[in-house]
């Protein structure tokens, strides 16, 4: 489809997949997003991987209501299997994949449409700007101006970059053209055959940008979704996945400087540190940042890092006794989160919708100075000049 065919009012026909595994909490709220685009030329395939809960009733009222979804329902295969199934049923011109507990703000589909028929046929895919959600919607997290408008706003041959760091943050972003899952494939389901989900929407965009350009529409319009009490599942299966996901590039291409590897590593453990830590499993996010800095240094400049390690060895040895008061982890996370949600309330006072975001982006900034983000910003340019190899 293209400019022509927009003008005569024949927009393109956009494929919204949502892969659903017991997700009755949030399905509501993921396809009221979904339904609310001001971009109306959609189809919505939904995949029940073999939920235990409500979730397929959930969305056969939906169905009951719009005839644009459908449902499809399978055994418990995984993500990916649940993706492709979708995809293989879809017949739209682009696929806009969503996880079914993110939500798209109201523009999302329009804007991304509107750049992909803007460009070229070299462009493949289009991602946007996320932000943090709760289980509320409401927006958590921190947005640096310097970071979104430059390591998130990367376009044109972006694989090396895409190797560095999943700057497209999460599977609810992109809009895909059609001809990318003939070119390169669907999802991976090798990944849970071997026990190592977790990366599939990662590998799906490597192989694309293998082929193709990417673009960004420098907006926020995707809600990603933080569920505490969720946050570390799996981590030894997501280091798996990483790690088989990142051999497989690296045998493709040797090319790519092997420093290029270790950084992003050492970055990945350090998420996975993150996510342990949140759990409250401190002997893993001691594990895991130990082995951030066995392949990088610079997490050492980071002062959250020593908070975290001072912070892990107080609670391993305090353990005994607390455990006395709250009988596991998440006891305790509920009885924070009272105070948690009010401390977050009142420091996100001053910003509280996307809009007020999207503003921030754009007032003046101060470059980054710290030693850490210095280093960051270096390897970066590194980045960008691989990048601009391949171009040429």
């Amino acid at each position: 489809m293209n400019i022509v065919n927009e003008i005569k009012g024949e927009l393109p026909l956009v494929s919204v997949i949502v892969p659903a595994y017991n997700a009755e909490a949030f399905i509501t709220r993921t396809l009221q997003s979904i339904i609310s685009q001001t971009y109306k030329n959609i189809e919505i395939l939904v995949v029940d991987d073999g939920s235990q809960d409500k979730t397929a009733e959930i969305v056969e009222l939906f169905a009951q209501k719009d005839n644009r979804i459908s449902l499809f329902k399978q055994s418990n295969s995984g993500v990916a299997s649940a993706r492709n199934l979708a995809i293989e049923n879809s017949k739209g011109e682009y696929i806009a994949p969503i996880d079914a507990d993110d939500i798209w703000y109201p523009q999302k589909l329009e804007k991304q449409v509107q750049c992909l028929l803007k460009a070229d046929q070299s462009v493949g895919l289009i991602y946007a700007w996320s932000v943090f959600i709760d289980e509320e919607d409401a927006i958590v997290g921190q947005y640096i101006p310097h970071h979104h408008l430059n390591v998130l706003s990367i376009e044109g041959e972006v694989y090396p970059a895409m190797l560095y760091t999943n700057f497209i943050i999460n599977a609810s972003v992109p809009l895909i053209r059609r001809v990318c899952f003939d070119k390169v494939g669907g999802y991976s389901s090798k990944l849970r055959e071997q026990n190592a989900q977790g990366c599939e929407d990662w590998d799906i965009y490597l192989r694309i940008a293998e082929y193709y350009q990417f673009r960004v529409v420098p907006e926020f319009l995707i809600g990603y979704r933080q569920v505490k009490a969720s946050m570390s599942n799996g981590c030894q299966t997501m280091e798996k996945s990483y790690n088989l996901v990142m051999a497989d590039f690296q045998r493709k291409h040797p090319e790519i400087p092997a420093h290029i590897y270790h950084w992003a590593a050492s970055s990945f453990y350090v998420h996975l540190a993150w996510k342990s830590r949140a759990s409250g499993d401190y002997w893993s996010t001691l594990t895991w940042l130990n082995k951030s800095i066995k392949l990088d240094y610079s997490p050492l400049l980071l002062r959250p890092v020593y908070l975290c390690l001072i912070e892990c060895l107080f609670k391993i040895t305090v353990e005994p006794i607390t455990s006395l008061i709250w009988q596991d982890h998440h006891s305790w996370l509920r009885f924070r989160e009272k105070f948690d949600s009010q401390k977050n309330r009142v420091a996100l006072s001053q910003v509280t919708t996307v809009s007020d975001i999207q503003n921030q982006m754009y007032q003046p900034y101060k470059l980054p100075f710290k030693p850490h983000a210095r280093i960051m910003w270096q390897r970066w340019l590194e980045v960008l000049q691989l990048c601009r190899a391949l171009s040429h």
